[in-house]
């Protein structure tokens, strides 16, 4: 096992990867021009397991790029409303990074990617931590179980303030999809009692549960989440209320978790491909995160049998390298 380093307090060795997004009108293109290129792709499935979210048009599609800065690109339905879902994950850890610690965020719920399904039972199993890393459902639960309040509508309150304040606005519940999820999410309560019995659920299992449930029905756009994404990527500092929503220290944490986890069982094929941390949900969006730059949402509902929006995974390929955001990439310093 790898000896875990503490370095909260040694921040005067860390330096900011340099570089900010192209000229504007660049980007604009580049965002048309990615739009125009994979409008007519018709592959994938929407959502079917979750009633309301199969009867969703499959052919919306959305991209919003958002900087540091507050620059603001958006085509096609970058403003239609959907639930979060599983985007949710990344943020709502963050705020318990912010409530109990990075250290005591990792202690209780784990950072370790697992290379299978979102909604393992095996992983589980195998897993000396049981619940993995925040991006899981079975992390996700134990993370949203950590928020803090005294009951189950102070625990939401807090989570639907906090993503509001990622935002920018204030977000509300898709009572609709709420309703459906609370009446076929057998599978993760059954999750949440596991964990329960190893000790792993830091609030009732099914209360947790459910608070999760409503916290994935939080309706966003496509901005909307480019703006929360922005936000981790600049620091923890919102670009269009100028709010700090986390502390800075704590977004490096995040972007890492998300970067291993992200995209579940594909996420090395993500990172290979994108370079980004990113993350899906199974409503159709995909948020990817450059940091020092911004962020590029993307919703379009028609799903890979991951469950990961596949005009998200291409659009998100494509703005990488011609917006120059891939972490990995370098070039030789001129003699």
């Amino acid at each position: 096992m790898y000896q875990r380093l503490h370095l909260e307090d040694q921040d005067e060795f860390f330096r900011v990867s340099t570089g900010k997004l192209p000229d504007l009108e660049l980007v604009r293109d580049i965002v048309n021009q990615a739009y125009e290129r994979f409008a007519d792709d018709r592959t994938g499935a929407v959502a079917d397991y979750i009633p309301a979210l199969a009867r969703v048009s499959p052919d919306l599609f959305g991209i919003s790029v958002v900087g540091v800065g507050g620059s603001d690109v958006g085509v096609g339905d970058c403003d239609h409303m959907f639930s979060i879902q599983s985007i949710s994950k990344p943020f709502v850890f963050a705020l318990v990074c912010e409530a109990v610690g990075a250290e005591g965020a990792r202690a209780r719920i784990g950072v370790n990617a697992t290379g299978l399904p979102f909604n393992s039972v095996m992983g589980i199993e195998l897993n000396a931590d049981r619940t993995m890393n925040p991006m899981v459902n079975a992390g996700a639960i134990a993370t949203t179980s950590c928020v803090p309040g005294k009951t189950a509508e102070e625990k939401f309150r807090f989570i639907q303030e906090g993503l509001s304040r990622f935002a920018g606005r204030q977000l509300e519940v898709d009572e609709e999809v709420y309703t459906s999820e609370a009446a076929t999410n057998l599978r993760n309560r059954g999750i949440a009692k596991l964990l329960e019995g190893y000790d792993r659920m830091y609030w009732d299992a099914l209360e947790a549960t459910d608070i999760y449930t409503r916290q994935c029905s939080l309706n966003v756009t496509a901005k909307d989440l480019a703006v929360m994404g922005a936000t981790l990527a600049g620091g923890g500092v919102n670009p269009i209320t100028h709010e700090r929503v986390i502390d800075t220290r704590n977004c490096r944490r995040v972007l890492a978790a998300l970067a291993t986890a992200g995209l579940y069982e594909q996420s090395g094929d993500w990172l290979f491909e994108v370079g980004l941390p990113g993350k899906s949900g199974v409503s159709g969006g995909i948020i990817t995160i450059a940091p020092g730059k911004g962020a590029v949402s993307v919703f379009s509902p028609r799903l890979d049998e991951a469950g990961n929006s596949i005009k998200g995974q291409l659009i998100s390929k494509y703005l990488s390298e011609r917006l120059g955001l891939n972490l990995f990439a370098s070039q030789p310093e001129p003699f």
